[in-house]
């Protein structure tokens, strides 16, 4: 697929309802391109998905569709089901979760439906490519390809986090707006790997914009007990047949690069692609290979 120079159009956003719940989406790009849905991480809002970086990925000739995962950003909020211990669950105590990833999934799927598309390419980091996982499962036929990006397909994964990732992850979140965005970084500084500088400025800068758009830490943990009682994908991966890219950085402290290797050999023919000195994000620098990579398995499987 060639890059194209196009004039890259940002929709405002739109609620629908899904599920028995709202959902809201925006896109980026020209709707004629091939639609790639992006599924975003623990936590995450739609927003987190940095502009830039998309308007770079639409230049590859793809509409992109971002949206906010429940429980976070303008989706619905589960607050009647409380705030689960993910460590206790991690534990081995068991919690009463009110969704799992199949439903959030399941979401994604009713965004494709409000926008009247069929089959569309899906892309999902960390958590959101556990979701994508769930789309391939049990939704293989509204797929043309999927790309998994520093994900796995267990929990608890092969590999654990290192002590400071783990550490970063469970730490409380403050409330006030300038010690979240100083703790956003500081968070940050544990997830990344040695190849690539943390951009502390932009990393400032998503973590303003997420919590002025809407601050609801609680839905995080929800979402963490979705994950561990969701359960290992890697035995129902098997009869996975969407053709599927995996990205992983040989340096993730957060999701072991053995996770990605997991999830490529666990999917028939999936392609993988480690990224040298990348830890748990994805660094400007590695944006032009990542994106020609994406844009070619897409391009051959459209």
């Amino acid at each position: 697929m060639v890059t194209k120079a196009i004039k890259i159009e940002k929709s405002d956003e739109v609620s629908i309802q899904t599920n028995g719940i709202e959902v809201v989406y925006d896109t980026i790009g020209n709707p004629s391109d091939p639609p790639l849905l992006l599924v975003s991480g623990l936590g995450s809002q739609l927003v987190a998905w940095d502009l830039d970086f998309c308007e770079r990925l639409a230049a590859h000739g793809l509409w992109l569709i971002r949206y906010d995962n429940r429980d976070v950003g303008l989706a619905t909020k589960f607050v009647e089901a409380g705030t689960p211990n993910p460590l206790a669950m991690m534990m081995g105590q068991g919690e009463v979760v009110p969704y799992l990833l199949r439903d959030m999934a399941a979401d994604g799927m009713g965004v494709l439906d409000a926008l009247g598309i069929e089959q569309a390419h899906v892309l999902g980091v960390s958590m959101g490519g556990m979701i994508v996982q769930e789309m391939m499962i049990h939704w293989p036929e509204r797929l043309k390809t999927a790309v998994s990006i520093m994900s796995t397909p267990n929990f608890p994964p092969a590999v654990m986090p290192t002590p400071a990732a783990m550490a970063a992850m469970t730490s409380v979140v403050p409330v006030e707006r300038g010690a979240h965005i100083a703790h956003s970084v500081e968070s940050w500084k544990a997830y990344i790997g040695s190849g690539f500088p943390l951009d502390e400025e932009r990393v400032r800068r998503s973590a303003a914009l997420q919590y002025d758009r809407n601050f609801h830490p609680a839905g995080s943990a929800r979402q963490m007990a979705a994950i561990i009682a969701s359960g290992d994908r890697t035995e129902k991966l098997h009869q996975v047949m969407v053709p599927t890219l995996v990205i992983h950085g040989d340096e993730d402290p957060l999701v072991n690069v053995q996770g990605g290797i997991d999830t490529a050999n666990a999917i028939p023919n999936a392609e993988l692609m480690i990224v040298a000195g990348m830890g748990h994000n994805l660094p400007e620098e590695t944006w032009t290979d990542i994106m020609a990579r994406i844009a070619e398995h897409i391009n051959r499987h459209d």
